[in-house]
């Protein structure tokens, strides 16, 4: 008996010792790994977030001031450039707007007038124009004109010269015909249509947001929880109350209020912006595959400075565009290359709708014949742990991604990619049917698109780990 627990006791040790040699790290990639630390994460957040900067706003100064000390540390790690003449900034069309001033009353059924401030209460919407306009308000729902679908929220009720009401969102998720109706730009275009001042949206708190067109003559804004209930309040209802039951009853619930909302807003409008990606790559080995890149990237932009409210974006994007610095650095540091190159990109204009990995994957460097993968950061600057979502085919590449986490042991769960939607830099890649993984932390994201979301809020270790993470999987993955 007593030989028998020897047996099993040996050969439980030889399969741990043989289990524990088969996830050896290569010697290279521990070279790498050497160079990853959280000091180096968080000083890139740091300087990101200065308010020299400008909230990195595409299009801005602050952001191509950004930019171009991102592509000095590319130069420094002697990535190579796009080619000669752009050197390491790629180019896009990037409207934008500045809100300079902005005053909100409500002048309810009442007689009483209650005065607003600004991301407490309400802030206008980054892609609005100028407007003065004291006016009605009408509830609209959910905002949806969708007559294909036999659902509409304007039905009944005349917006002409008025504010629109509405919560972000739509009737029925099941329903794939419904999509097109939850993108702002669709939204407020049917607004603009109808004749409607402005859409204001109900969110439980006011954030900021320019990813919608500026258009003449409106003025679309965000609204809290709070104010929406004093408007409400003539009805004896509350948001809350109305949102469940759109969603309960997925049919049209509008009507016209009686309280009046009086709304100036001040700001420039600059069409001819222009935006860059930050792009630079580590060639590969192999004569043929080295046309093939991987990807790493995400977006390095946020939303701004507006109405003297900074938008340092500290967790979003600052952490992930941290974590494909390190991840850079750390290649460039590994002595080994590669079989694939793999093409480190800080993307722009994501805020605006992804316009900058759009103009990535429709202009891919003339160098590289295929993009093979793309690995995407976005907010992974709070919390401990790193969460992930990979497309299932092939399935070696998640599998890839489990096996290197197997060295760092910072997943929490890896999902799946479903669908072709999705409103990070990863989007893009997956439409046109690339490999894709996109990772964040586990947070909680308290501050998102508000001006608290600052530099306290980062967690070096998070990110370090995260890119520890990228670069095992991501250099096995090219070096296949």
């Amino acid at each position: 008996m007593r030989f028998l627990k020897y047996i099993i006791l040996t050969t439980i040790i030889l399969i741990c010792s043989i289990s524990i040699h088969a996830q050896e790290l290569e010697r290279h990639l521990q070279k790498g790994l050497l160079t990853i630390n959280p000091e180096d994460t968080y000083n890139y957040c740091k300087e990101m977030v200065k308010p020299e900067y400008a909230g990195r706003y595409t299009g801005h100064k602050g952001y191509t001031d950004a930019a171009m000390w991102a592509a000095g540390l590319f130069k420094k790690w002697k990535l190579k450039p796009l080619n000669k003449q752009d050197g390491y900034l790629q180019e896009f069309p990037a409207p934008y707007c500045i809100i300079k001033t902005a005053e909100m009353k409500l002048l309810l059924k009442d007689g009483k007038t209650v005065t607003l401030k600004h991301e407490e209460d309400y802030l206008p919407l980054l892609s609005t124009d100028s407007g003065i306009n004291t006016a009605g308000v009408v509830f609209g729902g959910w905002g949806v004109h969708a007559p294909e679908l036999n659902y509409d929220d304007y039905q009944g009720v005349d917006v002409r010269g008025k504010y629109v009401l509405c919560f972000r969102g739509i009737p029925d998720r099941r329903e794939p015909g419904f999509g097109k109706h939850n993108e702002h730009r669709h939204r407020m275009k049917i607004a603009k249509q109808k004749g409607a001042l402005g859409i204001f949206y109900i969110y439980d708190k006011p954030i900021s947001n320019p990813n919608m067109d500026w258009i003449d003559g409106f003025t679309p804004t965000v609204i809290s929880e709070k104010t929406a209930d004093i408007l409400f309040a003539e009805k004896g209802i509350k948001a809350a109350d109305l949102r469940r039951d759109l969603q309960t009853y997925k049919r049209p619930i509008s009507f016209e209020l009686s309280s009046k909302i009086s709304y100036r807003v001040e700001s420039d409008h600059y069409p001819d912006g222009t935006g860059y990606n930050v792009v630079g790559y580590i060639e590969g080995t192999d004569p043929e595959l080295k046309k093939e890149c991987i990807v790493i990237g995400g977006h390095f932009d946020h939303c701004g400075n507006h109405l003297g409210i900074l938008f340092p974006g500290a967790n979003d994007n600052a952490s992930g565009s941290a974590v494909v610095m390190e991840a850079a650095e750390a290649f460039s540091k590994t002595g080994k290359r590669p079989k694939r190159s793999v093409v480190f990109v800080l993307f722009g204009a994501e805020e605006m709708g992804l316009k900058g990995s759009t103009y990535f994957v429709d202009n891919v460097p003339l160098q590289f014949t295929k993009v093979d993968a793309m690995y995407n950061f976005d907010m992974t600057g709070e919390g401990d742990k790193a969460r992930g979502s990979a497309t299932p085919s092939p399935a070696e590449f998640g599998e890839g991604i489990k096996a290197a986490d197997i060295h760092v042991k910072t997943l929490s769960r890896l999902g799946e990619i479903r669908g072709t939607g999705g409103g990070s830099d990863y989007a893009p890649f997956n439409r046109a049917g690339i490999t894709c993984a996109t990772f964040s932390s586990n947070g909680p994201h308290l501050h998102y698109h508000r001006s608290g979301d600052n530099i306290y809020r980062v967690n070096p270790d998070i990110m370090a780990d995260i890119t520890r993470l990228v670069y095992i999987a991501a250099y096995r993955w090219a070096d296949r």
